[in-house]
């Protein structure tokens, strides 16, 4: 196992226990400033790090609608993933998230003028036929959580089909800079009329997961310098191993055996696309 791979297993751990944290915090502290706190902190990490690119040229765009645009998309999404957090179990919540395939695909079809083959098509119509087992829709269980993270997923396609149109084009620091920049902003002006001043320990709370965050996108940037991103697409579903532990040792939650059953559908259909993606056109057209 190459060292990149083994640091993007680090960074999903990472961002499953950010996760957990925010769970622990509940429903007591509102959605918006849990997201203004854990954004603050996170910064911590990247500013220390940052030796390679100067801070003033953050503004330097060649594509500034859509960059712009992106950052919108983030500070939306993360506050759509930390209000389901403290709403809806973790096998759930990362259930939903990972349509976020889907939306990207349809996304990158419209916007972006790429082909998919009928069979990806498949798989992620299985991947969002297990997401139904997991949650299973009804008018009595779903839930604000369940909607708010499928939004989420939405937004979050959103961002990233922007992003492989700008990658090319624009400074890393910049995305990331404007990201966080937008995400302050926005949560820190939506949290002021149900502020609720957070004790030492919900301070503790946001610390450690502004600095999981901030940690594990550090060492993802890293992995993806050191390994192929179809090497490292497939570490994204251990964050489903996690939900799934840190849910029944922190919160008792424990899915059962229809949910799990979903849950390895959705897993094995992402992993098959993720194969599917990655092949040579030639032996793409064979499979």
């Amino acid at each position: 196992m190459s060292t990149g791979v083994i640091l993007a297993f680090v960074s999903f751990l990472l961002f499953s226990i950010a996760d957990a944290l925010v769970k622990v915090t509940g429903t007591g502290m509102p959605a918006f400033e849990i997201a203004f706190f854990t954004i603050l902190f996170s910064i911590i990490p990247v500013a220390l790090t940052n030796r390679r690119h100067s801070w003033r040229n953050i503004l330097k765009l060649k594509h500034p609608l859509l960059v712009h645009l992106r950052s919108v998309a983030i500070g939306l999404s993360g506050a759509c993933g930390i209000f389901a957090l403290t709403q809806i179990a973790l096998a759930d919540y990362y259930a939903i998230a990972f349509t976020t395939p889907l939306f990207v695909t349809v996304l990158s079809v419209l916007f972006l003028g790429e082909k998919v083959a009928p069979h990806r098509w498949g798989l992620l119509l299985i991947s969002f036929l297990g997401v139904l087992l997991v949650i299973r829709p009804g008018f009595d269980n779903v839930l604000a959580g369940h909607l708010t993270i499928l939004a989420g997923a939405g937004l979050t396609a959103v961002s990233n089909t922007i992003l492989r149109k700008v990658a090319a084009d624009e400074s890393p620091l910049s995305i990331v800079a404007l990201g966080v920049l937008y995400g302050m902003i926005f949560n820190g002006v939506l949290m002021l009329p149900g502020f609720v001043m957070p004790s030492l320990a919900q301070l503790a709370l946001f610390l450690g997961h502004g600095l999981c965050v901030g940690v594990a996108w550090l060492l993802m940037i890293q992995a993806s310098t050191l390994a192929p991103a179809n090497a490292i697409a497939p570490t994204h579903y251990s964050q489903m191993i996690w939900a799934i532990l840190f849910g029944a040792l922190w919160f008792g939650e424990y899915p059962d055996w229809v949910a799990l059953v979903g849950l390895v559908i959705v897993v094995a259909s992402g992993l098959l696309n993720v194969i599917a993606a990655a092949m040579p056109p030639r032996k793409r057209a064979l499979a």
